[in-house]
């Protein structure tokens, strides 16, 4: 019952095609150039770096209704660091496609890992999944929260300090 051609319709297909491009356009992209400058010019820094409340959106592989939220990232500088904007392109750079948390949690300590040369990469990922909120239990409420840590990060000192800077809060 639906009239097609109701002038708020007339270019819906055209906008619907442009905004899934933009949507998953991270299989457009070349992760290597968007991620591998880096610095070894830091005055012999050797201590946590840490890009907290990265804004993210991206889509539930299994219902393609899309999941928001926060990553914080982090590492032990070794050698080098990474431009702070990198963060930021990593984390959008695998949330753009169809995806679960716990493997976009995983995608981004892996990528710090090869381009940094370090197993010193922390990740914890806070995300309001559409899925949950508006359909099934409609629980508008929770959130879920993915974690990853390598390297020094799984040591209980350096996983406490990383969690004491981002305090966690789900409000988006």
């Amino acid at each position: 019952g639906e009239d097609p051609g109701r002038e708020g319709l007339l270019e819906t297909p055209r906008r619907f095609i442009d905004a899934y491009k933009e949507f998953f356009k991270g299989y457009n992209e070349d992760g290597v150039d968007i991620l591998s400058k880096t610095f070894s010019e830091v005055g012999g820094y050797d201590d946590l770096v840490l890009l907290k409340d990265i804004q993210f959106n991206s889509f539930c592989e299994h219902h393609m209704i899309p999941f928001i939220g926060k990553a914080h990232v982090a590492y032990f500088a070794k050698d080098r660091v990474v431009g702070l904007s990198k963060m930021n392109r990593i984390v959008d750079y695998y949330a753009k496609r169809p995806q679960v948390q716990e493997r976009l949690t995983l995608q981004i300590v892996e990528e710090l890992k090869k381009i940094l040369g370090t197993e010193d990469v922390a990740c914890v990922i806070d995300a309001k999944h559409l899925c949950v909120n508006s359909r099934g239990i409609s629980d508008i409420s929770s959130s879920t929260v993915t974690a990853e840590f390598s390297g020094r990060f799984k040591e209980k000192e350096s996983k406490r300090e990383f969690l004491d800077y981002i305090k966690l809060e789900t409000e988006f």
